[in-house]
């Protein structure tokens, strides 16, 4: 106690002190003549049993009393501070000893986490190494796919009813929600509501010489109501066609083409330019069978051009600039020969064999159609497997669901690839060790055959979000027509892959693989221009996605899409009942290009292919310039753009061989610099919705690099669509966004000068 005492005097007073009780006796000159001290432990003599003091006299002088009770109170004080701090010093103690013992002995059990060891060890991803081989990826694909599973897939997905928007649509739309979230993989919807023509209660109906048809196919998106005019034929209604027609008056006739070769909406398109006043459009293979499809010379809802049909959209009073302005419909094979028979008029040309004649003034028919404009409410379903290196960066696969009838070739075909191809990298993952290193996204779309709606307004609502993450996209549609070749249609940037795999995939399981194939059956490169009725064309040309469609072919074209007699059995006719091996080979195709764009370090874009395309054009420019004396241009820009890409992906392919595949972060940089080339050859200078294919290579529209050719081609020939200062201002535009894409692919602003 009296080493306490000592320690809180030194903290108040500074020095040691012995706690007394004291008497002070003052005289009156103030001279301190009595001091009594007494100990503490003396205390008790100085109090009466009641404890009350005795009282002094008071006479100034502060008597013995209060000198007490003064002391007392003090000393009562220093014994409640010393209690104080001696609990707290204690509490402090023990507060530290309990924590010291929880951090070397937890006081509570872990909680019960159950681990699943594996049976051998898991590599972990320290860099873009890669923790699979690329052999051992392929068998464990073969390994899953097989007819069984896709037989398996047909019986799910076969439907006699599903067009989009209706419920058999919507049903099909469950099932594919539920067996991607039966493999585990997150899934989601994404819904539209959207703007088709249908047939209406007044049906469409054409006339010829007193003898009336009543239809029952239509082409959604024509203009609505009757026109009479004389007809003319014009074989596929391409532009050549009618080049072939010389000068030949169209304005306000009815061009009567056959299916084929184009788009419906392009062939309606080049009969509008001429001044037409209606199309009609038959099929010699489908007979009478009523023939279906949609005139918007573009790519999704023509309502809300450029941007989403989210139901919480806006919607603006706009149209797409590609639906067209005059009436569009299908009739019946016997019609269309009934029509043929009696024209009249001039002589066609020698290959044009369905007609003997052309058509004259005489032959007036009439057209009438009463199409109604309905909202439809789709859902686009999508799942995803994610990537362990850069889950932010994926590939679609995507497949139409919808059709006009059964659409086995066009959409179920498709559809059961792409579930069974989600089944497959998603056990490849769970269980067989396979970690891609990028995102893998699944998306089965509706809408499809209005003109790739579901895809497009996807596309609009999340371009912003796609831009730099998604890196390609595979399409499904339409993947098997036949047993006998091979075609596909790519991004410059894919098309070696392509040529890779090919050489991969064994054809129908035999032996030899599809290249040997292609080789015993056609002469030709199997890879062929995009077009644009290809569901693959809006990710390429209007989002700047590499993106690649495929098909195994018969000696002829499929005739059956668009119609009600896309079957299973037509098919298996047209495979020779060698249907589900030939779906089998191409479901391997899609798999071996979707794993190896998500395997590998680097992404296997080509970029010479471009570089080819580029100069080839520049070279074609340049050669038709100088046999046109009126314009005077000097092309030396855009060979110096040209130029520049040369050096920019030379510069990048030597970055590629010295590229250290353990950095992620370089691997990162070299793919986004890859994924950038696409994008910048969309042209910044036209407007998406007068212009929504805007790429300048592959697009379409007066922004490329054809239009250039086109525009020279009529100046040559010196046609109405001359125009010499349209295709100066054309030129300049597409020498620089040529140059913004080549500084874009060197990287580094400060490699980059305005010497071109």
């Amino acid at each position: 106690m009296d080493q306490a005492r000592t320690t809180i005097s030194k903290i108040f007073n500074g020095e040691p002190r012995s706690y007394t009780r004291f008497n002070l006796t003052q005289n009156m000159e103030g001279d301190n003549s009595h001091v009594e001290m007494k100990l503490s432990a003396d205390a008790d003599e100085e109090v009466e049993g009641n404890g009350v003091g005795e009282h002094h006299r008071s006479n100034g002088v502060h008597g013995p009393y209060m000198v007490r009770r003064t002391v007392r109170s003090q000393r009562n004080v220093c014994f409640l501070l010393s209690a104080t701090l001696l609990i707290f010093i204690i509490g402090y103690l023990i507060g530290y000893l309990v924590h010291r013992k929880k951090e070397e002995t937890p006081s509570c059990p872990l909680p019960n986490i159950h681990f699943e060891i594996p049976s051998s060890p898991v590599e972990i991803e320290t860099g873009a190494a890669p923790l699979m081989d690329w052999d051992k990826v392929k068998t464990l694909l073969a390994e899953q796919l097989s007819t069984t599973k896709l037989e398996d897939a047909f019986r799910d997905l076969t439907s006699e009813n599903h067009q989009a928007g209706t419920p058999g649509d919507d049903a099909l739309a469950n099932v594919m929600m539920k067996k991607f979230k039966s493999y585990y993989m997150q899934a989601w919807t994404d819904e539209h509501f959207v703007k088709i023509q249908e047939l209406g209660t007044k049906v469409n109906r054409v006339t010829f010489k007193g003898n009336t048809m009543d239809l029952s196919g239509f082409l959604s998106y024509s203009a609505k109501g009757s026109i009479t005019g004389a007809i003319i034929y014009a074989y596929y209604g391409q532009t050549k066609d009618f080049m072939q027609l010389g000068d030949v008056n169209l304005s306000g006739r009815v061009v009567l083409v056959k299916a084929g070769k184009i788009s419906f909406a392009e062939k309606v398109a080049n009969a509008a330019k001429r001044n037409a006043s209606a199309v009609l459009i038959y099929s010699e293979a489908v007979g009478d069978s009523p023939l279906y499809g949609h005139v918007h010379l573009g790519s999704g809802d023509p309502y809300t051009p450029g941007f989403p049909s989210f139901n919480h959209t806006q919607f603006a009073p706009v149209e797409s600039s590609g639906l067209p302005t005059i009436l569009a419909q299908t009739i019946p094979w016997s019609l269309a020969s009934s029509i043929m028979n009696q024209l009249g008029g001039h002589t066609p040309p020698s290959e044009w064999r369905d007609v003997s004649r052309l058509g004259s003034e005489n032959d007036v028919v009439t057209v009438e159609v009463n199409n109604v404009l309905v909202e439809k409410r789709i859902n686009n379903v999508l799942a995803v497997i994610k990537g362990f290196v850069d889950p932010d960066r994926y590939v679609i696969l995507g497949a139409q669901r919808d059709a006009w009838g059964t659409g086995f070739a066009e959409a179920t075909v498709g559809t059961s690839i792409l579930m069974e191809l989600a089944r497959a990298i998603s056990h490849m993952v769970k269980h067989e060790g396979f970690l891609p290193r990028r995102s893998i996204v699944f998306a089965s779309w509706s809408a499809g055959q209005y003109g790739n709606i579901g895809s497009t307004e996807w596309l609009e609502g999340y371009l912003s979000s796609l831009s730099m993450k998604a890196f390609s996209y595979i399409n499904l549609d339409g993947v098997v027509t036949g047993g006998d070749g091979f075609r596909a249609s790519a991004s410059h940037l894919l098309q070696t892959l392509m040529e890779t795999t090919v050489k991969e995939v064994r054809f129908k399981n035999q032996n030899r693989c599809i290249s040997d194939n292609i080789r015993s059956f056609q002469s030709s490169t199997f890879i062929q221009p995009m077009q644009m009725e290809d569901a693959a064309y809006p990710f390429l040309t209007f989002s700047g996605i590499p993106s690649v469609s495929f098909q195994i072919t018969g000696t002829s074209d499929y005739p059956y899409f668009g119609t009600r007699m896309d079957t299973r059995e037509r098919l298996n006719i047209a495979t020779r009942n060698q249907m589900s091996q030939l779906v089998l080979s191409a479901a391997q195709v899609a798999g071996h290009m979707t794993l190896r764009l998500v395997h590998d370090h680097l992404l296997r874009f080509d970029l010479s292919r471009y570089d080819l395309a580029i100069h080839s054009y520049v070279a074609k420019i340049n050669r038709n310039l100088l046999g046109i004396q009126k314009v005077c241009v000097c092309v030396c820009w855009i060979i110096a753009a040209s130029g520049s890409y040369s050096r920019a992906a030379s510069n990048l392919i030597a970055d590629i061989e010295n590229s250290q595949l353990d950095n992620v972060v370089m691997c990162r940089e070299i793919n986004d610099r890859l994924m950038q080339v696409e994008r910048n050859l969309l042209s910044p200078y036209v407007s998406p919705r007068d212009s929504p294919f805007r790429h300048i290579i592959v697009g379409s529209g007066p922004q490329t690099v054809q239009a250039l050719l086109d525009y020279l081609e009529a100046i040559r020939l010196r046609t109405s669509d001359a125009n010499a200062e349209a295709f100066q201002n054309q030129l300049a535009l597409a020498t620089w966004t040529i140059q913004g894409c080549a500084n874009s692919l060197e990287g580094d602003i400060w490699s980059l000068d305005n010497e071109i």
